[in-house]
This record gives C-alpha cells, structure tokens and sequence, in this order.
C-alpha cells in the first residue's frame, strides 16, 4: 500500500514524462512529495524509489545530499543561514547568536511552536550582501542582527 496521493503520483509521472528515463526525475520527484507533506518520510522516499524503479538507498543518497529536501519535519518556515567563509567575516557569528536568541532554538532545531526551523547553508550565492539568509526561499541580504524581528514578523 503506497502513502502517496493520486495527485503526487500524477504530478511525479507528468514530471517523469519530461525526462528521458524514470531514474533522472529523483530530486524533482521528492521535491514534489515535499511541497505537499513539508518533508521527505522513509515510507514517502520507498513509494517514490518504487514508482521510479530506484531503491530507497539511491534516493536517500540524493536526499541527504541536497540540502533543500528535508528528511525529518521541519517548522513552517525554514530558516536558512549562510555559514559561508564571506559571511563568516561580515556578520554571521553574530547573526547566528541574535536568531538563535530570538527563536529559542540551536542550528538544526524547530521552535516549539513549529513556526521556524533553524538550518546552516554552505552558501546563499550572495556573497556581496552578506551576511545573508532565506526564509522559504525568499533570500534576505545584508541582514543586520538588531533588526531581526520585523523581518520574523512577516513569517506568521
């Protein structure tokens, strides 16, 4: 019995259909469980191997290796902060300590009202505006630490 919906399963099989074998739409397939359940479950990552003819070792690889796609459940709003070396040298040491004061939480938590997940990312491509974070994709440049709060409120 699969836990995926006839509509992810739809949507996975209109997206296979773009590429030229099964085993190429992977990451776009688990992207697709993700936007409808928020994460990536064991049973979710099994059910798309399956439909795809992969195992569920070769998808977690990709999973795992992708930082976007969550494996375990995360908060509404996913906070990614750069930990960059140029972030590191404009502010992110700082950055860091402010949204962790703020939310409660350590990197790689979820506040208890399940509203933000604090995650690291290796890079935001913004080099030039760091110190920087992406909240649920929106990309925040320049962020200064003392003024975190408007910001957050925008997330509710």
């Amino acid at each position: 019995m699969t836990v995926l919906s006839a509509e992810e399963i739809r949507e996975i099989e209109a997206e296979a259909a773009r590429y030229p074998t099964r085993e190429a739409v992977g990451i776009d397939a688990l992207r697709i469980v993700q936007r409808r359940r928020g994460y990536i479950s064991d049973e979710a990552l099994s059910d798309v191997a399956a439909l795809l003819g992969r195992t569920p070792e070769e998808l977690d690889g990709l999973a795992t290796f992708y930082n976007l796609l969550f494996r375990k459940p995360v908060g509404r709003h996913v906070i990614l902060i750069c930990d960059s070396v140029v972030c590191w040298t404009l502010g992110y040491e700082r950055l860091r300590e402010r949204l962790s004061s703020r939310l409660g939480i350590a990197l790689g938590q979820t506040t208890s009202d399940g509203r933000f997940t604090l995650l690291p990312s290796v890079c935001l491509g913004a080099c030039d505006r760091a110190p920087v974070l992406m909240i649920d994709g929106d990309t925040h440049f320049d962020v200064d630490p003392d003024h975190l709060d408007p910001l957050l409120e925008r997330y509710s």
